[in-house]
């Protein structure tokens, strides 16, 4: 099993209230107006209080097009996502050079070399570094990335890996789409990093690491659901795509997804001390909620999360997951042999969970 020994999260530098964002948003697509109470009206349903951008007010709208957007993701997200490496190995005990592999999922920027090839030497990590860029799962991101470096690790007991989450949501906002999908983005996505140094179980054992350990994960893909969400491709960079119905595809399929993982590993819902679930928005959260019978306290650090930072893609649950592990936001410090769960959903549209034990 592989062990996760630190997790850091960091976020863009511009707070902002909600209502700041709305007041700014609402003036730069609807200059005459007519769109600016609906606006109002989403970003209000979101429940979403402020957020962190990487840019004020006055570096977006420099912005041209994607080009300059996608230039100030490379630019911005390096440094964040350095902060957040540098971060995460101090508080492992950690050097770059100990780096066997490292991960870094993103959606919302394109980078070739990837973030992880230029933060390689800028960090110091060895010239036989590992790498794994990966692009297009989006919010499950942070999910999947531990699910699959614990795969790495499993053939490599003995190794170090990072997974480095890197979203700068704001940079992709359509600043002439009234459409509903932008929207709910404008009111909903914020911009933040995370990295997650994890050790192989012999390695874990060398340092005394105890755990959270990943003990097992399981991925679903259901069939039809492409165009529940994503992104289009388009001139002026990416478009969201988002169907009314998400909340349905999770309550109508989350609740035999999580009993049957976690009944296969001789567990039920009520023996899971801690949630830790991506905050894809209110209905979502509800609908996690109701399908699986949870009490309102046992989402309440996912709640808040919402509520500070919004949602930041695959970084979120990274965020949520230091905030677990910390015991941030009342929850408490897990004791040890406490299980736990980390799930997310992105597009795909898809489910990742991963079984914790503390």
């Amino acid at each position: 099993m592989a062990v996760i020994s630190a997790v850091q999260s960091v976020l863009g530098q511009y707070t902002y209230a909600q209502e700041e964002i709305t007041t700014a948003f609402g003036a730069n697509i609807s200059p005459d107006g007519q769109h600016v109470a609906l606006v109002e009206k989403i970003h209000a349903a979101t429940g979403v209080k402020q957020r962190h951008l990487v840019m004020d007010f006055e570096g977006y709208k420099k912005l041209d097009g994607f080009g300059s957007a996608n230039d100030a993701y490379i630019q911005l997200g390096a440094d964040l996502g350095a902060e957040a490496i540098r971060g995460a190995l101090a508080k492992a005990n950690l050097e770059p050079t100990d780096i066997d592999m490292v991960m870094c999922v993103s959606v919302t920027g394109i980078a070739a070399p990837s973030l992880e090839a230029l933060l390689a030497r800028r960090l110091g990590m060895r010239e036989d570094v590992k790498r794994l860029p990966i692009f297009g799962l989006g919010c499950v991101a942070g999910a999947a990335g531990i699910a699959r470096v614990r795969d790495y690790l499993a053939g490599d007991p003995n190794g170090v890996a990072v997974l480095l989450s890197v979203e700068l949501c704001s940079l992709t906002l359509q600043r002439t789409d009234v459409s509903i999908p932008n929207v709910v983005a404008s009111g909903l996505f914020g911009d933040g990093a995370a990295a997650v140094v994890m050790l192989g179980e012999e390695r874990a054992r060398r340092m005394g690491i105890s755990g959270p350990q990943v003990v097992a994960t399981r991925s679903r893909l259901y069939p039809d659901t492409e165009r529940t969400m994503g992104w289009d491709v388009c001139d002026s960079g990416f478009r969201l795509f988002l169907s009314a119905n998400v909340a349905d595809v999770v309550s109508d399929n989350l609740e035999v997804d999580v009993k049957g993982f976690l009944a296969d590993h001789g567990l039920t819902v009520p023996q899971i001390n801690r949630w830790v679930c991506h905050p894809g928005g209110p209905k979502i959260l509800e609908a996690m909620q109701d399908s699986l019978s949870l009490h309102d306290g046992e989402l309440e650090v996912t709640w808040r999360s919402l509520a500070r930072i919004g949602n930041l893609s695959s970084a979120s649950v990274l965020h949520i997951l230091q905030d677990t592990m910390e015991g941030r936001d009342g929850a408490g410090t897990p004791e040890p042999g406490t299980p736990g769960l980390l799930m997310a959903m992105g597009p795909g549209f898809c489910a990742e969970l991963v079984l914790l034990r503390w």
